[in-house]
């Protein structure tokens, strides 16, 4: 029986390198994350921006973004003229919490005021 030195070596190499490949997945899992709480402000804000043009009051308009929007977001609503805008904007999580506040998933959406209906 031949015995080679090198046996075990796959074993050392997987014990370093599964660290990395724990830290890959980890930012993987965050980006996703990133991109579903971006997708649930782009929602909230256009779910608002409707029911705000059909003349919600703006604290139903708020209440209805914050229901559609992520955990602890924030939702302006303002009145340009003949039409609403509607802010949304969640704090970043996990990965998203170590970039820049540029990275936190916002979105805006504005609509025109619908005709006979009550202004906001």
């Amino acid at each position: 029986m031949v015995r080679r030195p090198d046996r075990g070596m796959v074993t050392a190499e997987l014990a370093a390198v599964f660290p990395v490949v724990v830290l890959l997945l980890g930012v993987l899992l965050g980006g996703v994350g990133l991109v579903i709480d971006q997708v649930r402000c782009v929602d909230a804000a256009r779910l608002g921006a409707r029911a705000a043009a059909r003349g919600e009051p703006s604290g139903t308009v708020r209440a209805l973004a914050r229901q559609a929007a992520p955990d602890g977001a924030t939702v302006e609503v303002s009145r340009n003229g003949g039409a609403v805008r509607v802010s949304v904007r969640a704090r970043a999580r996990m990965v998203g919490a170590l970039l820049p506040e540029s990275f936190a998933p916002a979105a805006t959406a504005s609509a025109p005021l619908e005709v006979g209906g009550p202004a906001p």
